[in-house]
């Protein structure tokens, strides 16, 4: 470096430290402003480091930071995909989390206590919005708990068991989302587009898997080695990753263990595309209901068998 690169490298250090830096055109100095201005503890060295080497100046340098720490191993790589998803959290709307309108499951008002019921079992959710008439005019949210209030208080009015649903525009930020979840109690959150439509619903769940990843729960947990056990009404649950030879072995059938590895992967093959919840697809005389679907691949199948009646039509 020349010397009159030196002269100016540290010049421009001299006119960076806030002690002895000029005033700028009507700014105050602490001395008018009755304010001591605080000493700047760092050593030179520091400054010269940060004068070398600024901080990142965007979000992809950020998380360029962020790898290169864990490849240092100054952060393991845990935090490190926690870091990313909050930092990535705050270019995303509600829009973008969502469970669009099509897939969401509701209860209707006017149905039968049993068939309520039945309902809020096969979805094993814990809130529920609740329509009148048409899909689009959602009157509020029910609780799977407060449904058990009518079996013991059938006299009891449907309505009065309803909780205030609330509606949020697809372009509010999960920032401040997550934000009104925490101050308001409240876990769901129907989303509206432009024109007051319905567009879909999102949970706090929903909020929080943006950062931290998927979250199980005890519906998503296997509670045995294969992923495969009996429901209360004589059906099977089977995860979507379940080993497809332990499937073929449960239920005594013949499938392609060698094409495929998952389940899963057999039956989105069959149906072309990865089902959607609610929708069934027939393999081998087994009828796989999709129940529970997260990032785009299905997570529980509710299988039984196809009735005789049917396989003889489709023969």
């Amino acid at each position: 470096m020349a010397r009159h690169d030196h002269r100016v490298f540290f010049a421009r250090l001299h006119f960076r430290h806030p002690a002895v830096s000029e005033p700028q055109p009507g700014s105050r100095s602490p001395r008018e402003s009755g304010r001591s201005s605080p000493p700047d503890r760092r050593s030179l060295f520091e400054r010269v480091l940060e004068f070398i080497s600024p901080g990142p100046d965007s979000t992809a340098e950020l998380i360029e930071s962020l790898a290169e720490a864990e490849q240092r191993e100054l952060i393991d790589p845990e935090s490190r995909a926690m870091l990313e998803g909050v930092i990535r959290m705050a270019g995303l709307t509600a829009g973008d989390a969502m469970v669009a309108a099509p897939r969401m499951d509701l209860l209707d008002i006017a149905s039968p206590y049993d068939e309520l019921l039945a309902n809020v079992i096969d979805c094993a959710h814990s809130r529920f919005p609740v329509y009148d008439g048409e899909r689009e005019n959602i009157i509020g949210i029910l609780l799977a708990k407060d449904l058990l209030k009518l079996q013991r208080a059938p006299e009891l009015n449907l309505r009065t068991l309803l909780r205030p649903a609330v509606f949020v525009p697809e372009s509010k930020g999960l920032n401040e989302l997550l934000r009104d979840f925490r101050s308001n109690r409240n876990h769901l959150a129907l989303v509206v587009d432009e024109f007051g439509r319905v567009a879909g619903l999102i949970t706090i769940e929903d909020v929080l898997e943006e950062i931290v990843g998927e979250i199980e729960d005890e519906f998503d947990e296997k509670d045995t080695e294969a992923g495969i056990y009996t429901l209360a009404d004589g059906s099977q649950r089977v995860a979507g990753d379940a080993d497809i030879a332990a499937v073929a072995e449960t239920f005594a059938v013949s499938l392609p263990v060698d094409a495929f590895e998952t389940i899963g992967g057999l039956v989105a093959h069959q149906h072309g595309q990865v089902p959607r919840r609610g929708e069934s697809v027939d393999v081998a005389g087994l009828r796989f209901t999709v129940m529970l679907t997260r990032g785009g691949a299905v997570r529980w199948f509710k299988v039984t068998r196809v009735p005789a009646d049917e396989r003889d039509e489709n023969r």
